[in-house]
This record gives C-alpha cells, structure tokens and sequence, in this order.
C-alpha cells in the first residue's frame, strides 16, 4: 500500500464516523474508496466493518446524554441487533453480493418516508393509544401497544441483518423505525442509532475475524479505526447540537444520496 492511499483510507474513514455519528451511511465512503484502491469487494466490505467498530462506540460516548434513562429499551433491543448482526456476517459470506440489490433500496426510502413524517406519526400513536402513552411507548408495552413493540423488535432485528450484511444507510434505517415507534426526539433516536448500530458492527466483526480471518485486511482496519474514532467524536459533537429540523433534513439528504449510490452500483 502506498503512503496516499493509506492517507485516503485514513480520511475516509473519519468522514464515515463522522456521517455515521451524526445521520449514518459512512459505509458509503470507505467502501467505495477500498474498491476504487483496488481491494476485492469481499475483504473491502469485511475489513471496512471491523474498522468501524471503534467509531461507532466513539459515537455512543458522544451521544450518552441523549441515552440516558433509555437503557430499559436497550435491554430489550440490543439482543435483536446483535442476533440480526450475526445473521447478516453469515449471510454475507455465504449469499451472492447482489442479494440485497433490489429491496435495500426500497428500505432505506422507507426509512426517508418515516423520519420525514416522524413527528406526525409519533403523535398520532400517542393521541391512538391515549393519556400516558408518551411515557409507556419506551416500555414496548402501553395498552394495545404491543403490536407497535413487536414491529419495533422485528424492525430491529432486520435493520441489524442489513447492517452485518452490508451496513450502509442502517443508521437511516433505524432512525425512522426508533423515531416512529419510541421517541418524538430526532436526538434520542440518533442516540439508540448508534448503539444499536455499534452493536450490530461488533457482532458482525467478531464473526468475521472468527468464520473468515482470510479476508481481514489489518492494514485496512487500524487506518478505518483511527479515522472513525476521530470522526466518530467529531460528528456526535456537531449532531448534537443540530436543531432538529436541520438533521431531519441531513438524515433525508444523506439517505437519497444513499439510495443513488446503491441503485448506481
């Protein structure tokens, strides 16, 4: 590897935590960037993953305020991303790489639909389920809610298929389907993004290093995991403090952008 590309690699990889801390979608950066370099799309998909590891818990630390009190609802969704996790490690060492070409897509405009009308649809579940139904929905189980939080786990779960798949756009994802069903806060719902996308990227790491050490390129992952720390940090700092029209309106650019991509390749 020569010294540019090692630079370029290590840039990528802080513009990706820095988009995956604050909307999601870094994928979309350094894994083009590997391919561009001349890396098999194999060991460039698996060895990006295991990089990003490390920025994804930098972004978890940069948004614990917007996590506080949220764990009872971790517990519950944290074992469906790591399962879902697990599942899309295996599946993509075992599926052809265009599996998922024609319906990843539709999801993540899916997605873009739920987090544009977010606010509209949380207040209409409130206002369907009555008085007290704000603070129950983080239990998963307000009265006649539980088909809700069972949509909420099954979502889950797929997102966290898709993320140890392929990965990019998950933050999208998870954004529309925690915002819709538990928080009328854009924020807090970034907050249980990152965790639960750091959870889905550690499983589906572990599973690599483990199932397929071959395709670990560890060169590729310390240069990712040094940007995406910093980028990781970087990016909680700035979301944070976007008001919740604006990053509403980043999530919904960085997503069409995401879906152009996808369609493209």
């Amino acid at each position: 590897m020569e010294w540019w590309e090692a630079v370029l690699i290590a840039l990528a990889g802080i513009g990706a935590g820095a988009i995956n801390a604050a909307v999601g979608s870094g994928t979309l950066i350094t894994f083009p960037t590997l391919v561009a370099l001349g890396f098999p799309p194999l060991t460039a998909n698996v060895s990006n993953n295991i990089g990003l590891v490390s920025g994804n818990f930098a972004a978890v630390w940069g948004y614990r305020r917007e996590l506080g009190g949220q764990w009872p609802t971790l517990r519950r969704l944290i074992p469906c991303s790591a399962l879902g996790g697990l599942t899309g490690a295996l599946l993509l060492l075992v599926l052809p790489a265009k599996a998922f070409e024609t319906i990843v897509p539709v999801l993540i405009a899916i997605a873009l639909i739920l987090v544009i009308f977010q606010p509209r649809l949380a207040a209409a579940v409130v206002a369907r389920q009555g008085a007290g139904a704000a603070a129950a929905r983080a239990s998963l189980s307000w009265p006649g809610g539980r088909g809700l939080g069972l949509a909420l786990i099954l979502g889950t779960y797929g997102a966290g298929v898709y993320g140890g798949y392929f990965g990019a756009a998950q933050g999208v994802l998870l954004i529309g389907l925690v915002g819709w069903l538990l928080t009328d806060s854009i924020q807090v719902a970034n907050g249980l993004k990152n965790m639960l996308a750091a959870v889905v990227n550690a499983i589906a790491a572990v599973t690599f290093l483990i199932v397929a050490p071959e395709q670990v390129n560890w060169l590729i992952v310390l240069l990712i995991a040094v940007g995406s720390t910093v980028g990781g940090l970087l990016g909680a700092s700035v979301g944070r403090r976007l008001p919740a029209p604006v990053l509403r309106g980043v999530i919904v650019v960085v997503g069409l952008i995401a879906i152009v991509r996808l369609v493209l390749w």
